[in-house]
């Protein structure tokens, strides 16, 4: 199966998969700018335990979000061996490290399963469903979900 914009139905859309943990999650790929290796953050003070600090990208100062502690789940001491995925969250871009970037995926709307009722309050805000693909579950996850309008600002 190819994985280009020609291949895609009208209901289909293109989705970066990546891992924290032994968990996979997607994002829309139109939000995704670059992945980057980890490169250590400038902690800031007074930020949220799960900002890792911020990075100069090119001249401009990107805040480092450790996503998998802004999800509820085990912070992450970052090594080499991590990437940051550089968002654009409504008009801010973040940097979201993660264990690492694993697929491009071509999904349609009949992919995705909704999120299941036992899950969390917090894990229905901003899962937007769930995709059962070769044997594997991966969690649909909307940026702006995760980070409100004030978070977004505050970062």
């Amino acid at each position: 199966m190819s994985y280009t914009a020609k291949t895609t139905s009208q209901s289909g859309r293109e989705l970066i998969a990546f891992r924290i943990g032994d968990q996979e999650f997607t994002v829309n790929i139109m939000a995704v700018r670059e992945i980057r290796g980890w490169t250590a953050a400038t902690p800031m003070p007074h930020s949220p335990s799960y900002v890792l600090g911020v990075i100069n990208l090119r001249g401009v100062v990107l805040p480092i979000v450790d996503l998998s502690a802004h999800l509820g789940m085990k912070p992450v001491k970052p090594t080499s061996r991590h990437v940051i995925i550089v968002a654009q969250v409504r008009d801010t871009i973040v940097g979201l490290l993660v264990d690492a970037v694993s697929d491009i995926l071509t999904v349609t709307d009949e992919n995705v399963q909704p999120t299941p009722e036992v899950a969390s309050d917090m894990e229905r805000n901003f899962a937007r469903g769930i995709l059962a693909l070769d044997n594997r579950m991966i969690c649909l996850v909307e940026l702006e979900a995760i980070f409100p309008d004030t978070e977004s600002e505050a970062a």
